[in-house]
């Protein structure tokens, strides 16, 4: 390797870490931090209201208590929105 190729990695490096540490202590990182806190909360109050409340009342409707077998033919289509129902909101 010559010498001034490895100069100029060096370089580079040095240079893509003072980028980074500018980035990081700008706040951002903080920002995605707080992101990722409040997302995990969000979704923990999504489950809850699936499982605690739209799942009960959907059970209560239709006196069904697997709702992965309800689905909707339209022709010779079928739509399995029960199944979709079960694996997006209950799982």
């Amino acid at each position: 390797m010559r010498i001034g190729t490895i100069l100029d990695i060096r370089k580079l490096v040095i240079t893509m870490w003072k980028d980074f540490k500018e980035f990081a202590f700008k706040g951002n990182v903080l920002d995605l931090a707080i992101a990722v806190v409040i997302g995990g909360a969000f979704g923990k109050i999504v489950s809850s209201l699936v499982e605690n409340i739209i799942t009960p009342l959907l059970v209560a409707l239709t006196g069904k208590v697997d709702v992965s077998k309800l689905h909707l033919v339209l022709g010779e289509t079928e739509i399995k929105y029960g199944l979709f129902y079960k694996t997006s909101l209950i799982s």
